[in-house]
């Protein structure tokens, strides 16, 4: 069993920055992936950017690279996503999430993740 609490989120204005944390607890094995997702009033669920939990085989989707960076630190069990020139179009709940299934490439597939947090809200003004 895995658990994973986001925090980080608020209220901030476009061209502000924000970090995002994600705390994991459970059985983690280093080639799962964890991911990070988001989603907005009325919208599907869309990847924004996922890690190998030992490092490496990062991934981003288009709307965000160059703004965001994903990161992990292992020894306090913490996926991070730093996010910078926020627009308000990024206004949306940020999941964390992880995929135990070890498969050899990031999956931009949110149903292909197994545990997910309970989110924290961005709200981005303009």
């Amino acid at each position: 069993q895995v658990q994973l609490v986001e925090s980080g989120g608020g209220l901030v204005q476009a061209g502000d920055s924000l970090m995002l944390s994600c705390a994991a607890s459970g059985r983690i094995f280093s080639r799962h992936i964890m991911g990070w997702f988001r989603q907005a009033p009325g919208k599907e669920r869309e990847f924004v950017a996922a890690i190998l939990w030992s490092g490496g085989m990062i991934s981003y989707a288009d709307s965000v690279k160059g703004r965001f960076t994903i990161s992990r630190d292992n020894a306090k069990n913490t996926v991070f996503l730093q996010m910078n020139s926020l627009e308000p179009e990024d206004t949306a709940v940020y999941y964390c999430a992880l995929d135990r299934s070890q498969r050899l490439v990031v999956s931009t597939v949110w149903s292909e993740y197994d545990y997910w947090g309970q989110g924290t809200q961005v709200t981005v003004s303009s």
